[in-house]
């Protein structure tokens, strides 16, 4: 039955979010999935008592948690409409996880990772590549050199890796 006040919840003429009550279930059947799965997980508490299990449970039940909130506030629905989706700016990022996707073993971390940088700045409006270029090739740098010098980590190496940090 329709309110006097239009078609959804009664007295309020308004309907709920069917995107966010979508993504809430989305987030609650991932939480819950990660959750069971995790139950599989043999659970060898070490010194501090905290196994292997224990943080996909605590993620899981996380991502539940959030679903339930996105849920209720999907139930009251906002009085503002949500803003148009930019299909440019989606296609800018798109690009630059494919372009790193593609470099990132010939051409290696750094530059793979500068070229989504400026793409992504790129679609948010920065669009002199000129700048986001370098500026990301530094940042990466900076993540690749923290990875293999302080983590012991490894990131895949180009030409430009292996000149600064070696071979």
């Amino acid at each position: 039955m329709t309110s006097a006040n239009g078609p959804g919840q009664p007295g309020t003429g308004r309907r709920p979010d069917g995107a966010a009550l979508t993504i809430g279930l989305a987030l609650i059947g991932f939480g819950a999935l990660l959750v069971w799965d995790a139950t599989g997980i043999p659970d060898k508490a070490g010194y501090a008592g905290v196994g292997p299990a224990d943080v996909p449970k605590l993620i899981g039940g996380g991502l539940i948690v959030l679903g339930l909130l996105t849920g209720v506030a999907g139930r009251k629905a906002a009085t503002h409409r949500a803003p148009p989706q930019r299909l440019g700016a989606v296609l800018w990022i798109l690009a630059g996880l494919a372009l790193q996707i593609l470099l990132l073993k010939p051409t290696g971390f750094s530059v793979a990772s500068g070229l989504l940088f400026a793409c992504t700045a790129a679609g948010f409006g920065q669009r002199r590549l000129y700048l986001t270029v370098p500026v990301g090739v530094l940042f990466a740098l900076a993540v690749y050199g923290m990875f293999d010098l302080v983590l012991n980590l490894n990131l895949p190496a180009g030409w430009l890796e292996t000149t600064i940090f070696g071979g």
